[in-house]
């Protein structure tokens, strides 16, 4: 039986994996190998998380985490290399663009081992990124590439792919799949709403995790401020990164809205079927917003889903107070009709089938 190794670490790359893990399971034509790098240590990543989300135990566990880049990076190859040369898979597998991802992806090329990338041709143009520098990098060594979108393919297209010894795939976004799939079941887990006292379509969602607004204290306050001004005409559930957290421990500065302990996808899932809009600097929540039709503010200067702002579902406002609240009054006025299929249907599934041709 052909064998394929997907390589995963974070909470997120898990949500996604889950995608294609169950239709393999389903078809039994291919035995599944799971690396998890414990690159994101995370007390959600449990068997509970994986016995909820019916997500398969990782096979392989290296818990590598809370190091720097270039010491994570290097001790996950060495980790995935061995894992390899055990396994002999026929491809491996790599989704999003973590450290995980450039590790698995390096170990497999340097082995002769095929590599497809899942969440391909993605770009901020921000080489202060490390996401940036990963997927450039993962992108450049994979034979085969799962773009998202039409954008994502014209990237590889600009960056000379036509003319490497690649295969690039108009996939759709597996997110979607995801969403759809585990929305299902968010409500029979997850009491939240009704914990905080939320009322439908009365509160707005927040997050701020990316090193750029956290670690730059003039974007933090900017940020907090504007969510303190909203806070005043409706609630705003921020749940706190440690990251976050420390940092404004450290600033000083005092949040008037509702803080959570980050949550489980599940929670996060009903905070997005309920809100009213959603304000983010995190990639992910830009396009859980859109499949949940919320409108989204992002508090980044760039986006790698162009789409969403080029149909009015988002706004790009970077860390400017002003900005940001002028965004959240145009989106309480008007909401966007979300009449558009941006990400493709049934994603898992042609991810799959591709996968079954090649090897």
């Amino acid at each position: 039986m052909k064998k394929v190794v997907s390589v995963l670490g974070a909470r997120p790359q898990f949500i996604k994996g889950a995608v294609l893990s169950r239709i393999i399971r389903e078809r039994g034509e291919l035995k599944e190998v799971i690396i998890h790098t414990g690159q994101h240590f995370d007390k959600n990543m449990s068997a509970v998380f994986f016995d909820e989300m019916k997500i398969p135990k990782p096979q392989y566990n290296l818990e590598i985490n809370n190091l720097g880049h270039g010491a994570m990076t290097g001790r996950m190859l060495e980790g995935i290399e061995e894992i390899l040369l055990n396994e002999k898979p026929d491809l491996v597998v790599v989704y999003g663009d973590t450290n995980s991802t450039l590790a698995g992806a390096l170990a497999a090329k340097k082995l002769g081992i095929r590599v497809a990338h899942v969440e391909a041709g993605l770009r901020s143009f921000n080489m202060g990124m490390p996401e940036e520098v990963n997927r450039i990098l993962t992108d450049r060594i994979s034979d085969f590439l799962f773009c998202p979108t039409p954008s994502a393919v014209a990237n590889l297209k600009t960056e000379g792919f036509d003319h490497f010894d690649a295969e690039v795939i108009l996939s759709g976004d597996i997110m979607k799949d995801s969403v759809e799939y585990y929305g299902r079941l968010s409500s029979e887990k997850s009491s939240l709403i009704h914990q905080l006292s939320l009322k439908d379509k009365n509160f707005v969602l927040a997050t701020v995790h990316r090193q750029e607004n956290t670690d730059d204290a003039g974007n933090l306050e900017s940020i907090i401020n504007s969510l303190n001004e909203i806070s005043k005409s409706t609630t705003v559930v921020l749940p706190m990164h440690p990251r976050t957290r420390a940092a404004i421990k450290k600033t000083g500065i005092n949040f008037a809205g509702l803080i959570t302990e980050p949550l489980g996808y599940f929670d996060m899932l009903e905070l997005l079927k309920h809100c009213q809009m959603v304000i983010t600097d995190s990639g992910g929540l830009q396009k859980e917003a859109y499949f949940n039709q919320k409108p989204c503010v992002i508090v980044r200067e760039e986006t790698e889903w162009v789409e969403l702002v080029d149909h009015h579902y988002a706004v790009i406002t970077g860390a400017d107070s002003e900005r940001i609240k002028e965004a959240y009054r145009k989106f309480e006025e008007h909401k966007p009709v979300f009449d558009k299929d941006l990400y493709g249907k049934n994603i898992g599934e042609t991810i799959y089938q591709i996968i079954w041709r090649i090897i």
